[in-house]
């Protein structure tokens, strides 16, 4: 993989260092370099470098506030290069990969170097991986009802399947959902609002903003105060139910 980097100093001479310094590293390819913050700021939008070194003192916009402005999908890796070792504290408060201290060491250069090549190698790895989570999550196209049987889960650098069966509840957890499977959670990538549509609506209720149950491991459902109430699965585990999904809820008991 071909690393793209920018490299954004005001003093002429410590961007030729630094040049000079990736002109030795066979995957590092330097597509630009500049000496303020605004002119950082245009390459950045216009070029996407995968790997930004930015002094923290220039004139004008300072590399501290351009790291800040920037959406983070365009400042994934950046770089410091200060004169003084307190912006250290503000560079990882920013989430910056590392910093250097000018004069720069050839040797902290280089583990310098390889974090980054680390970090990518991870991201690349993590792209694979979601790519992969995406075939093995997708419906079954001979199933009409586009409902979901098993749900791949990872473990480590491998993937496994998790039976729709098996699974007690769902709890969201942002763009995540955990399965929660005899004791055991297991982390997707699915929001919870599209996990529901893709969902069984006969073995799977969702009874909070935050929570969907397996219909069969509900052991009974206690009223509480607002016209909520507790649902207990039969493990014991004990989980709210919101009065938005109450009646639906009682309406599937019914049924069943």
């Amino acid at each position: 993989m071909i690393i793209r980097v920018l490299v954004v100093d005001d003093e002429p001479l410590a961007r030729v260092g630094i040049i000079s310094r990736l002109s030795a590293c066979s995957d590092m390819q330097v597509v630009a370099e500049c000496s303020t913050g605004e002119e950082a700021r245009a390459l950045i939008t216009q070029m996407s470098p995968d790997l930004i070194f930015i002094d923290v003192e220039m004139p004008g916009i300072s590399g501290l506030d351009l790291l800040k402005e920037l959406p983070r999908e365009q400042a994934r890796c950046i770089v410091f290069l200060t004169a003084h070792e307190e912006y250290a504290l503000d560079a990882f408060n920013v989430e910056a990969l590392d910093y250097l201290l000018k004069p720069i060491d050839d040797t902290r250069f280089e583990a310098c170097i390889e974090r980054a090549r680390r970090m990518f190698a991870l991201h690349r790895q993590e792209a694979n991986f979601e790519r992969l989570y995406g075939l093995l999550a997708s419906p079954d196209k001979e199933d009409t009802r586009h409902t979901i049987k098993r749900f791949p889960v990872r473990r480590g650098n491998e993937f496994t399947f998790v039976q729709a069966g098996d699974v007690d509840w769902i709890e969201g957890l942002g763009d995540y959902a955990g399965l929660h499977v005899g004791g055991r959670t297991h982390l997707i990538r699915e929001p919870l609002a599209s996990l529901e549509a893709r969902l069984d609506a006969a073995q799977f209720v969702r009874i909070h903003r935050s929570t969907i149950v397996q219909v069969e491991r509900i052991a009974r459902v206690d009223p509480s105060a607002n016209r909520d109430a507790v649902l207990t699965l039969r493990d014991g585990t004990s989980l709210r139910v919101s009065r938005t999904y109450r009646s639906h809820l009682d309406e599937l008991l019914r049924r069943s």
